[in-house]
Protein backbone atom coordinates (compact mmCIF):
# COMPACT_ATOMS: atom_id res chain seq x y z
CA UNK A 1 0.00 0.00 0.00
CA UNK A 2 1.27 3.46 -0.90
CA UNK A 3 2.21 5.75 1.95
CA UNK A 4 1.12 9.38 1.93
CA UNK A 5 4.63 10.47 0.99
CA UNK A 6 4.83 7.94 -1.84
CA UNK A 7 1.53 9.20 -3.23
CA UNK A 8 2.72 12.79 -3.04
CA UNK A 9 6.02 11.96 -4.73
CA UNK A 10 4.26 10.03 -7.50
CA UNK A 11 1.87 12.80 -8.50
CA UNK A 12 4.50 15.54 -8.47
CA UNK A 13 6.89 13.40 -10.50
CA UNK A 14 4.19 12.93 -13.14
CA UNK A 15 3.22 16.60 -12.93
CA UNK A 16 0.11 18.49 -11.86
CA UNK A 17 -1.79 20.66 -14.33
CA UNK A 18 -4.10 23.28 -12.79
CA UNK A 19 -7.06 23.74 -15.14
CA UNK A 20 -8.39 26.95 -13.56
CA UNK A 21 -6.87 29.55 -11.24
CA UNK A 22 -6.60 33.31 -10.62
CA UNK A 23 -3.11 34.21 -9.36
CA UNK A 24 -3.28 37.63 -11.03
CA UNK A 25 -5.75 38.67 -8.31
CA UNK A 26 -2.60 39.11 -6.20
CA UNK A 27 -0.05 40.22 -8.77
CA UNK A 28 2.95 39.89 -6.47
CA UNK A 29 2.33 36.15 -6.28
CA UNK A 30 3.09 35.68 -10.00
CA UNK A 31 6.80 35.59 -9.17
CA UNK A 32 6.11 32.61 -6.89
CA UNK A 33 5.07 30.44 -9.84
CA UNK A 34 8.76 29.80 -10.55
CA UNK A 35 9.17 28.05 -7.19
CA UNK A 36 5.90 26.10 -7.31
CA UNK A 37 5.71 22.35 -7.84
CA UNK A 38 2.77 22.60 -10.27
CA UNK A 39 3.90 22.13 -13.85
CA UNK A 40 1.24 24.29 -15.55
CA UNK A 41 -1.26 26.90 -14.41
CA UNK A 42 -4.25 27.72 -16.62
CA UNK A 43 -4.82 31.32 -15.56
CA UNK A 44 -8.22 32.95 -15.97
CA UNK A 45 -9.11 36.56 -16.65
CA UNK A 46 -12.45 37.91 -15.49
CA UNK A 47 -12.76 41.68 -15.87
CA UNK A 48 -11.14 44.86 -17.22
CA UNK A 49 -8.37 44.98 -14.63
CA UNK A 50 -6.85 41.53 -15.18
CA UNK A 51 -6.80 41.00 -18.97
CA UNK A 52 -3.32 42.54 -19.39
CA UNK A 53 -2.08 40.88 -16.19
CA UNK A 54 -2.97 37.41 -17.46
CA UNK A 55 -1.28 38.14 -20.77
CA UNK A 56 1.87 39.35 -18.98
CA UNK A 57 1.94 36.23 -16.79
CA UNK A 58 1.79 34.06 -19.91
CA UNK A 59 4.73 35.96 -21.38
CA UNK A 60 6.70 35.43 -18.17
CA UNK A 61 6.11 31.67 -18.24
CA UNK A 62 5.51 31.07 -21.96
CA UNK A 63 4.17 27.94 -23.58
CA UNK A 64 5.66 27.75 -27.07
CA UNK A 65 4.20 24.55 -28.50
CA UNK A 66 2.10 21.61 -27.40
CA UNK A 67 5.35 19.63 -27.51
CA UNK A 68 7.05 21.68 -24.79
CA UNK A 69 8.77 19.49 -22.20
CA UNK A 70 6.01 18.91 -19.67
CA UNK A 71 8.02 15.99 -18.28
CA UNK A 72 10.75 18.28 -16.96
CA UNK A 73 10.13 18.77 -13.22
CA UNK A 74 11.78 22.19 -13.50
CA UNK A 75 9.45 23.49 -16.22
CA UNK A 76 6.77 26.03 -15.35
CA UNK A 77 4.16 27.28 -17.78
CA UNK A 78 1.18 29.63 -17.77
CA UNK A 79 -1.63 29.00 -20.24
CA UNK A 80 -3.77 32.16 -20.38
CA UNK A 81 -7.53 32.38 -20.67
CA UNK A 82 -9.24 35.59 -21.76
CA UNK A 83 -12.87 36.24 -20.96
CA UNK A 84 -15.47 38.28 -19.09
CA UNK A 85 -16.93 36.71 -15.94
CA UNK A 86 -20.70 36.83 -15.29
CA UNK A 87 -20.06 38.69 -12.01
CA UNK A 88 -18.96 41.65 -14.14
CA UNK A 89 -21.31 41.16 -17.10
CA UNK A 90 -23.33 44.26 -16.12
CA UNK A 91 -20.27 46.35 -17.02
CA UNK A 92 -20.75 45.49 -20.70
CA UNK A 93 -23.36 46.85 -23.09
CA UNK A 94 -24.53 44.96 -26.15
CA UNK A 95 -23.63 46.86 -29.31
CA UNK A 96 -23.30 43.88 -31.64
CA UNK A 97 -26.15 45.25 -33.72
CA UNK A 98 -24.53 48.66 -34.05
CA UNK A 99 -26.10 50.30 -31.01
CA UNK A 100 -24.36 53.38 -29.65
CA UNK A 101 -23.03 53.70 -26.11
CA UNK A 102 -25.98 54.02 -23.71
CA UNK A 103 -26.43 56.46 -20.86
CA UNK A 104 -24.75 54.92 -17.83
CA UNK A 105 -27.73 55.16 -15.50
CA UNK A 106 -30.18 53.84 -18.08
CA UNK A 107 -27.85 50.99 -18.99
CA UNK A 108 -27.56 49.75 -15.42
CA UNK A 109 -31.26 50.15 -14.82
CA UNK A 110 -31.90 47.98 -17.86
CA UNK A 111 -29.51 45.12 -16.96
CA UNK A 112 -29.84 44.96 -13.16
CA UNK A 113 -32.66 43.35 -11.25
CA UNK A 114 -34.48 44.62 -9.32
CA UNK A 115 -34.33 47.86 -11.28
CA UNK A 116 -32.13 50.08 -9.08
CA UNK A 117 -33.58 53.30 -7.68
CA UNK A 118 -30.35 54.08 -5.84
CA UNK A 119 -28.80 56.65 -8.19
CA UNK A 120 -25.66 56.98 -6.07
CA UNK A 121 -25.07 53.21 -6.33
CA UNK A 122 -25.46 53.26 -10.12
CA UNK A 123 -23.28 56.33 -10.57
CA UNK A 124 -20.49 54.63 -8.59
CA UNK A 125 -20.38 51.75 -11.07
CA UNK A 126 -17.79 51.90 -13.87
CA UNK A 127 -18.72 53.32 -17.24
CA UNK A 128 -20.16 50.46 -19.30
CA UNK A 129 -17.88 48.96 -21.96
CA UNK A 130 -18.61 47.98 -25.55
CA UNK A 131 -19.11 44.25 -26.03
CA UNK A 132 -18.04 44.60 -29.66
CA UNK A 133 -14.77 46.29 -28.70
CA UNK A 134 -14.07 43.72 -25.99
CA UNK A 135 -14.52 40.87 -28.47
CA UNK A 136 -12.10 42.54 -30.90
CA UNK A 137 -9.51 43.01 -28.15
CA UNK A 138 -9.97 39.46 -26.93
CA UNK A 139 -9.60 38.04 -30.42
CA UNK A 140 -6.28 39.88 -30.73
CA UNK A 141 -5.10 38.39 -27.44
CA UNK A 142 -6.15 34.92 -28.50
CA UNK A 143 -4.39 35.27 -31.84
CA UNK A 144 -1.22 36.38 -30.07
CA UNK A 145 -1.41 33.36 -27.73
CA UNK A 146 -2.20 30.36 -29.96
CA UNK A 147 -2.91 28.05 -26.99
CA UNK A 148 -4.98 30.52 -24.98
CA UNK A 149 -8.47 29.59 -23.83
CA UNK A 150 -11.64 31.63 -23.55
CA UNK A 151 -12.47 32.04 -19.87
CA UNK A 152 -13.68 32.61 -17.30
CA UNK A 153 -17.17 32.98 -18.73
CA UNK A 154 -20.57 31.72 -17.72
CA UNK A 155 -23.88 32.27 -15.94
CA UNK A 156 -24.62 32.81 -12.26
CA UNK A 157 -28.11 32.98 -10.75
CA UNK A 158 -27.03 33.60 -7.17
CA UNK A 159 -24.39 36.34 -7.14
CA UNK A 160 -25.21 39.91 -6.14
CA UNK A 161 -23.25 43.05 -6.91
CA UNK A 162 -21.04 44.29 -4.08
CA UNK A 163 -21.38 47.70 -2.50
CA UNK A 164 -18.72 50.26 -1.79
CA UNK A 165 -14.99 50.21 -2.55
CA UNK A 166 -13.00 46.99 -2.65
CA UNK A 167 -11.97 46.00 0.86
CA UNK A 168 -10.39 42.94 2.42
CA UNK A 169 -11.67 41.32 5.56
CA UNK A 170 -9.23 40.24 8.23
CA UNK A 171 -10.15 36.62 7.53
CA UNK A 172 -9.32 36.98 3.84
CA UNK A 173 -6.03 38.70 4.64
CA UNK A 174 -5.03 35.86 6.91
CA UNK A 175 -5.82 33.30 4.21
CA UNK A 176 -3.73 35.00 1.58
CA UNK A 177 -0.99 36.45 3.75
CA UNK A 178 -1.51 39.66 1.83
CA UNK A 179 -2.79 43.12 2.55
CA UNK A 180 -5.65 45.06 1.04
CA UNK A 181 -3.23 46.84 -1.30
CA UNK A 182 -2.03 43.50 -2.72
CA UNK A 183 -5.31 42.80 -4.48
CA UNK A 184 -5.84 43.71 -8.12
CA UNK A 185 -8.58 46.40 -8.37
CA UNK A 186 -12.09 45.28 -9.20
CA UNK A 187 -12.24 42.21 -6.98
CA UNK A 188 -15.51 41.47 -5.17
CA UNK A 189 -13.80 40.00 -2.10
CA UNK A 190 -14.60 41.44 1.30
CA UNK A 191 -17.38 43.82 0.26
CA UNK A 192 -20.97 43.73 1.51
CA UNK A 193 -23.48 42.72 -1.12
CA UNK A 194 -26.23 44.83 -2.63
CA UNK A 195 -29.67 43.42 -3.51
CA UNK A 196 -28.92 43.72 -7.24
CA UNK A 197 -28.27 40.88 -9.68
CA UNK A 198 -27.54 40.93 -13.41
CA UNK A 199 -30.50 40.01 -15.59
CA UNK A 200 -29.99 36.47 -16.90
CA UNK A 201 -30.82 37.44 -20.46
CA UNK A 202 -28.01 39.98 -20.39
CA UNK A 203 -25.65 37.37 -18.94
CA UNK A 204 -26.63 35.02 -21.76
CA UNK A 205 -25.88 37.68 -24.38
CA UNK A 206 -22.36 38.18 -23.01
CA UNK A 207 -21.77 34.43 -22.71
CA UNK A 208 -23.08 33.57 -26.16
CA UNK A 209 -20.85 36.19 -27.80
CA UNK A 210 -17.81 34.65 -26.08
CA UNK A 211 -18.86 31.11 -27.02
CA UNK A 212 -19.09 32.28 -30.63
CA UNK A 213 -15.60 33.80 -30.46
CA UNK A 214 -14.24 30.53 -29.07
CA UNK A 215 -15.98 28.68 -31.89
CA UNK A 216 -14.50 30.99 -34.51
CA UNK A 217 -10.94 30.45 -33.26
CA UNK A 218 -11.47 26.80 -32.21
CA UNK A 219 -10.49 27.47 -28.60
CA UNK A 220 -11.57 25.60 -25.47
CA UNK A 221 -13.68 27.41 -22.89
CA UNK A 222 -13.71 27.43 -19.09
CA UNK A 223 -17.26 27.94 -17.83
CA UNK A 224 -18.53 29.26 -14.50
CA UNK A 225 -22.02 27.98 -13.70
CA UNK A 226 -23.85 28.55 -10.43
CA UNK A 227 -27.44 27.33 -10.26
CA UNK A 228 -27.48 27.58 -14.04
CA UNK A 229 -26.24 24.27 -15.48
CA UNK A 230 -29.42 23.74 -17.47
CA UNK A 231 -29.30 27.28 -18.87
CA UNK A 232 -25.65 26.86 -19.90
CA UNK A 233 -26.48 23.59 -21.63
CA UNK A 234 -29.48 25.14 -23.40
CA UNK A 235 -27.22 27.88 -24.74
CA UNK A 236 -24.63 25.37 -25.94
CA UNK A 237 -27.37 23.29 -27.52
CA UNK A 238 -28.70 26.31 -29.39
CA UNK A 239 -25.25 26.80 -30.95
CA UNK A 240 -24.93 23.24 -32.24
CA UNK A 241 -28.59 22.74 -33.17
CA UNK A 242 -28.73 20.67 -36.35
CA UNK A 243 -25.09 19.59 -36.00
CA UNK A 244 -25.51 16.89 -33.37
CA UNK A 245 -23.71 13.60 -33.80
CA UNK A 246 -26.02 10.95 -35.24
CA UNK A 247 -27.43 8.38 -32.86
CA UNK A 248 -26.37 4.75 -33.11
CA UNK A 249 -29.57 3.96 -34.93
CA UNK A 250 -28.92 6.71 -37.46
CA UNK A 251 -25.36 5.51 -38.02
CA UNK A 252 -26.60 2.03 -38.73
CA UNK A 253 -29.02 3.39 -41.31
CA UNK A 254 -26.70 5.83 -43.01
CA UNK A 255 -23.29 4.68 -44.09
CA UNK A 256 -22.26 8.19 -45.06
CA UNK A 257 -23.04 9.49 -41.59
CA UNK A 258 -21.02 6.69 -40.03
CA UNK A 259 -18.03 7.59 -42.20
CA UNK A 260 -18.37 11.31 -41.52
CA UNK A 261 -18.37 10.94 -37.76
CA UNK A 262 -16.05 7.91 -37.57
CA UNK A 263 -17.22 6.57 -34.24
CA UNK A 264 -19.16 7.54 -31.15
CA UNK A 265 -16.57 9.84 -29.62
CA UNK A 266 -15.20 11.70 -32.64
CA UNK A 267 -15.95 15.43 -32.84
CA UNK A 268 -17.23 17.06 -35.99
CA UNK A 269 -14.38 17.84 -38.37
CA UNK A 270 -14.66 21.13 -40.23
CA UNK A 271 -12.13 23.17 -42.13
CA UNK A 272 -10.68 26.33 -40.59
CA UNK A 273 -12.53 28.34 -43.21
CA UNK A 274 -15.86 26.90 -42.10
CA UNK A 275 -15.63 26.15 -38.35
CA UNK A 276 -18.67 24.80 -36.54
CA UNK A 277 -20.55 27.47 -34.55
CA UNK A 278 -19.75 26.07 -31.11
CA UNK A 279 -16.58 25.71 -29.02
CA UNK A 280 -14.78 22.40 -29.58
CA UNK A 281 -14.10 21.72 -25.90
CA UNK A 282 -15.83 23.09 -22.81
CA UNK A 283 -14.88 22.70 -19.15
CA UNK A 284 -17.51 23.13 -16.46
CA UNK A 285 -15.18 24.43 -13.77
CA UNK A 286 -15.62 23.40 -10.11
CA UNK A 287 -18.72 21.56 -11.34
CA UNK A 288 -21.44 21.62 -8.71
CA UNK A 289 -24.36 19.95 -10.49
CA UNK A 290 -25.88 16.60 -9.51
CA UNK A 291 -24.79 13.31 -11.13
CA UNK A 292 -28.03 13.15 -13.12
CA UNK A 293 -27.24 16.42 -14.89
CA UNK A 294 -24.10 14.88 -16.39
CA UNK A 295 -26.22 12.86 -18.79
CA UNK A 296 -27.19 15.84 -20.95
CA UNK A 297 -23.60 17.09 -21.20
CA UNK A 298 -22.25 13.62 -22.01
CA UNK A 299 -25.00 12.45 -24.36
CA UNK A 300 -23.50 10.65 -27.39
CA UNK A 301 -25.14 13.17 -29.73
CA UNK A 302 -23.32 16.17 -28.17
CA UNK A 303 -20.76 17.33 -30.77
CA UNK A 304 -18.47 19.20 -28.33
CA UNK A 305 -16.21 17.52 -25.77
CA UNK A 306 -17.40 18.48 -22.29
CA UNK A 307 -15.00 18.25 -19.34
CA UNK A 308 -15.60 18.71 -15.62
CA UNK A 309 -13.03 20.08 -13.20
CA UNK A 310 -13.03 19.88 -9.42
CA UNK A 311 -11.38 21.81 -6.59
CA UNK A 312 -11.14 21.37 -2.86
CA UNK A 313 -11.81 25.09 -2.42
CA UNK A 314 -15.29 24.85 -3.98
CA UNK A 315 -16.37 21.24 -4.28
CA UNK A 316 -15.11 19.97 -0.93
CA UNK A 317 -15.63 23.13 1.11
CA UNK A 318 -18.80 21.81 2.78
CA UNK A 319 -19.00 19.10 5.42
CA UNK A 320 -21.15 16.87 3.18
CA UNK A 321 -19.14 15.51 0.26
CA UNK A 322 -21.42 12.67 -0.82
CA UNK A 323 -22.81 14.64 -3.77
CA UNK A 324 -19.48 15.61 -5.32
CA UNK A 325 -18.08 12.13 -4.64
CA UNK A 326 -20.95 10.62 -6.64
CA UNK A 327 -20.41 13.15 -9.42
CA UNK A 328 -16.69 12.36 -9.66
CA UNK A 329 -17.51 8.65 -9.80
CA UNK A 330 -19.92 9.32 -12.66
CA UNK A 331 -17.61 11.50 -14.77
CA UNK A 332 -15.79 9.42 -17.41
CA UNK A 333 -12.09 8.90 -16.68
CA UNK A 334 -11.07 10.93 -19.73
CA UNK A 335 -13.28 13.95 -18.99
CA UNK A 336 -12.14 14.91 -15.50
CA UNK A 337 -9.78 17.79 -14.66
CA UNK A 338 -8.49 19.31 -11.43
CA UNK A 339 -8.00 22.92 -10.39
CA UNK A 340 -7.09 25.11 -7.45
CA UNK A 341 -9.42 28.05 -8.30
CA UNK A 342 -7.12 30.07 -6.05
CA UNK A 343 -6.37 33.79 -6.33
CA UNK A 344 -2.75 33.55 -5.18
CA UNK A 345 0.13 31.50 -6.62
CA UNK A 346 2.59 29.76 -4.32
CA UNK A 347 2.76 27.03 -1.71
CA UNK A 348 -0.96 27.16 -0.82
CA UNK A 349 -1.90 26.61 -4.45
CA UNK A 350 0.39 23.57 -4.65
CA UNK A 351 -1.17 22.23 -1.46
CA UNK A 352 -4.72 22.56 -2.80
CA UNK A 353 -3.73 20.92 -6.09
CA UNK A 354 -2.16 17.94 -4.34
CA UNK A 355 -5.24 17.57 -2.15
CA UNK A 356 -7.68 17.48 -5.07
CA UNK A 357 -5.54 15.08 -7.12
CA UNK A 358 -5.34 12.65 -4.21
CA UNK A 359 -9.06 13.05 -3.53
CA UNK A 360 -9.96 12.27 -7.14
CA UNK A 361 -7.62 9.26 -7.07
CA UNK A 362 -9.30 8.01 -3.90
CA UNK A 363 -12.80 8.37 -5.37
CA UNK A 364 -11.84 6.84 -8.71
CA UNK A 365 -9.83 4.01 -7.17
CA UNK A 366 -6.67 5.05 -9.01
CA UNK A 367 -3.14 4.79 -7.69
CA UNK A 368 -1.48 8.18 -7.38
CA UNK A 369 0.63 7.52 -10.46
CA UNK A 370 -2.34 6.30 -12.51
CA UNK A 371 -4.41 9.28 -11.49
CA UNK A 372 -1.73 11.89 -12.15
CA UNK A 373 -1.06 10.35 -15.58
CA UNK A 374 -4.75 10.32 -16.50
CA UNK A 375 -5.32 13.89 -15.29
CA UNK A 376 -2.29 15.09 -17.24
CA UNK A 377 -3.56 13.41 -20.41
CA UNK A 378 -7.01 14.93 -19.89
CA UNK A 379 -5.59 18.44 -19.49
CA UNK A 380 -3.47 18.01 -22.63
CA UNK A 381 -6.52 16.88 -24.61
CA UNK A 382 -8.69 19.68 -23.25
CA UNK A 383 -6.17 22.43 -24.04
CA UNK A 384 -4.63 21.14 -27.27
CA UNK A 385 -7.39 18.94 -28.69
Amino acid sequence: METGQQKSDAIWQMGIFDAHCHPTDIVASIQDIASMKARVLTVMSTRAQDQDLVQEAAKKYPLHTSNDDFTDPASRYVVPAFGWHPWFSHQMYDDLNGDIAPDQIEHYKSVLTPRPDDVAFVEALPSPRSLRQFLLETEERLQECPYALVGEVGLDRSFRLPQGPSAMTGDMKSKTGGSEEDYTPGTREGRPLSPYRVDLNHQKTILRAQFELAAKLRRPVSVHSVQAHGLVFDLMQALWKGLEKPSKAQRKKTKDAANAFAGDNQPIRNTDSNPPPFPPRICMHSYSGPPEALKQFLAPTVPADIYFSFSTAINFSNTSTAKVTNVIKAVPHDRILIESDLHCAGERMDQLLEEIVLKVCEVKGWTAEEGAKQLKENWMKFVFG
